[in-house]
């Protein structure tokens, strides 16, 4: 399936999620779209309907079978018959049973496979989502819609659908067996019917609103423990004095969610509990009914007919007021179903094209042909970030790219990889654009390392193999070496088997910077975009793995954004960035005759070279949690028009764990 097909049930675009001025999707319109994530299914589905019709059928036999009973055989004495009735109504208790449980296992069975697809469709939809939308959207928020939102539609999905076949199915056999028995006193039962139905769509719409409101309680309060109870968070929170005002915080987000819990539930509570009482009543009004016909010398009904009527009422109140809670469930699931399909409706903005072009063996030349960037986010689309950026990096070659922050740096080589497409212009790697080469074949072509490293919450080698999953130990080996970490991670207790812990925590900023360009050079692509790699070590530590990159370097082509211009000196071409504009270009000797704003950065580098003292340690081992460095330094570049995520991951870990990995 090509990537950017999607199954019948998701529209192509919509307006996306949380924006202001969306309208909610129309009831009709929205109940048939989740009909269609039950069409993969039919033939199990059309299982489980054959089933509730048997199971329906029989239940509603044990009534004519008591009949019988008192009318016929016990009367008459006809101990054969009675036997052969009685067997009838145990056999059609179990059958009933039987079939039960098999309609209720096809039906979960059924119900699990349509929430599976549906996690897999949100969650393949924001992997294809540009880094744009994460960057204006809380990873909190995120997670509730997948977990918490497909989470409530558990119930709706599994036993719900088959709920409402089910009941609706025992209803109408059983009015069909009560006017079989006597049309009057069925009509007598089906006066109030109609009330009934409305009085539960109104509750309904009342649950409906509550959930919607209660669903976005809980993803504020998912967004808040994500951010406050992270490594990160809780960092922040502590050396900031800032706990126990998150605690209050989220108490009242919790308090929130309580009063909104407490209204769904309540919601219509006594509306429908009128509703169970009077239909509990109604077996005494048919007795009632049937006594006063009599004395008032009308139609007699026999003991065992009004018998078997009641009894069969009875099978009809309880589908009855199930199916009326089932109408309300099903009104309240329909805000879940919205919010979910908020994001299945997401224009995915970065796509593959129908007849992406595979390129067997990248060369690696990048070319930037009058590249033109702006932010489309509805803010201030008109604020151009790049303008006008030719620039041609031939294979092999190396380019860096320094500026003031802000300029536009870290943008410019977001757009290589296609993190970000360009507004106006073309990125080429070898002559071809990047939007018409297939994913695969860019992820294989462009390999980055960025100012923010990040590590998942497993060991080292999971970590560097999450490049490559069938590179050997020795090629592990050979990666950890020429990004100088080998001897380190073989010094502790489990090698490359340590657990890095969330987000890299274990590990300084300098361990964690070499544990990303040992990945990427696993990875051995042959562009490498470097984007303050080499910000968090030390002066050693960076100058050892500068001698691993320009190593590597030699046969591949290498993009660098530095803000300290001492990485970047030997490089081939040499671009100022200032205000989105290329000003300058050329090699270190030539840019610095020309006394412009590269001579002013590396003047200006030349003064805070005294704050960035180096920290003396032994060659090849671990640096420590660092102290506090005097003096100003360069920060990581935000992304242009968004702020950048940062963290504690840009420097050594401030509050470093007992375990620790040394």
């Amino acid at each position: 399936m090509h990537p950017d097909d999607q199954p019948a049930w998701t529209p192509a675009r919509t307006a996306p999620a949380g924006a202001e001025g969306a309208v909610d999707a129309p009831a009709p319109r929205q109940v048939r779209r989740i009909l269609r994530l039950f069409r993969p299914y039919r033939g199990r589905l059309a299982v489980v309907g054959l089933l509730v019709g048997a199971a329906s059928l029989a239940s509603v036999a044990t009534p004519f079978l008591l009949r019988e009973i008192l009318d016929t055989a016990i009367p008459e004495g006809r101990l054969g018959l009675l036997s052969l009735l009685a067997l009838g109504m145990i056999v059609s208790a179990v059958l009933t049973s039987i079939f039960g449980v098999l309609q209720t296992l096809i039906s979960t069975t059924v119900g699990q496979r349509v929430m599976h697809d549906l996690r897999t469709a949100v969650y393949g939809r924001l992997q294809r989502m540009s880094l744009a939308f994460f960057t204006r959207t809380r990873t909190g928020e995120v997670q509730s819609r997948i977990a918490n939102d497909i989470g409530g539609m558990q119930a709706t999905v599994t036993s719900t659908a088959t709920s409402l076949v089910s009941n609706l199915t025992s209803v109408v056999a059983t009015i069909v067996a009560m006017v079989a028995l006597d049309w009057r006193l069925t009509a007598v039962t089906l006066l109030l019917l109609p009330l009934f139905v409305w009085i539960s769509r109104r509750v309904g719409d009342e649950r409906k609103k509550i959930t919607t409101q209660r669903q976005k309680q809980m993803a504020a309060m998912a967004a808040t423990v994500t951010e406050s109870l992270s490594v990160s968070g809780i960092l922040l929170g502590r050396t900031m004095g800032r706990s126990d005002s998150l605690t209050r915080a989220f108490a009242e987000e919790s308090e929130g969610l309580v009063d909104l819990e407490v209204r769904s539930n309540m919601a219509g509570r006594w509306r429908m509990a009128i509703i169970t009482i009077v239909m509990s009543a109604m077996p005494a009004v048919i007795y009632w009914t049937a006594g006063l016909a009599f004395q008032l010398g009308g139609p007699s009904v026999s003991v065992g007919t009004l018998v078997a009527f009641v009894s069969l009422q009875q099978n009809l109140f309880r589908p009855t007021v199930s199916l009326l809670s089932t109408g309300v469930q099903i009104q309240a699931s329909l805000a879940l179903f919205q919010r979910i399909f908020e994001y299945l409706d997401l224009p995915v903005d970065i796509t593959e094209p129908e007849e992406p072009v595979r390129l067997d063996r990248v060369k690696g030349e990048v070319r930037f042909d009058d590249v033109e960037f702006r932010y489309d986010d509805g803010e201030d689309a008109s604020a151009a970030i790049l303008t006008g950026i030719d620039l041609t990096v031939p294979a092999g070659g190396s380019l860096a790219v320094v500026g003031p922050t802000g300029a536009g740096k870290s943008t410019l080589g977001c757009l290589v990889p296609r993190l970000y497409d360009v507004t106006g212009g073309a990125v080429l790697i070898d002559g071809v654009d990047v939007r018409d080469l297939s994913f695969d074949t860019l992820a294989r072509a462009v390999g980055v390392v960025s100012q923010e490293t990040y590590l998942f919450h497993a060991t080292v080698a999971d970590n560097l193999r999450f490049a490559k999953p069938d590179a050997t130990d020795e090629e592990l080996h050979a990666a950890a070496r020429a990004a100088q970490i080998h001897d380190h991670i073989s010094s502790l207790p489990d090698g490359y088997d340590t657990v890095v812990g969330e987000r890299g925590h274990r590990f300084s900023g300098g361990e964690k910077q070499r544990l990303a360009i040992a990945r990427t050079i696993l990875r051995d692509p042959p562009v490498l975009i470097l984007d303050e790699a080499t910000s968090a070590l030390d002066t050693r530590t960076e100058h050892a793995v500068q001698e691993a990159i320009d190593a590597l370097s030699a046969d591949r082509t290498t993009i660098t954004i530095a803000h300290r211009l001492s990485t970047v000196r030997d490089a081939d071409q040499i671009v100022v960035l200032d205000g989105g504009h290329a000003v300058e270009r050329g090699t270190h000797d030539e840019l610095l005759e020309q006394n412009g704003r590269y001579a002013a950065l590396v003047r200006r580098d030349a003064r805070l070279e005294p704050a960035r003292a180096p920290r003396t340690e032994p060659a090849g081992e671990p640096e420590s949690a660092p102290a506090p460095k005097p003096g100003p330094k360069p920060g990581p570049e935000p992304a242009a028009g968004a702020d950048s995520p940062g963290g504690p991951g840009q420097e050594a870990s401030p509050l470093r764990p007992m375990e620790s990995t040394r």
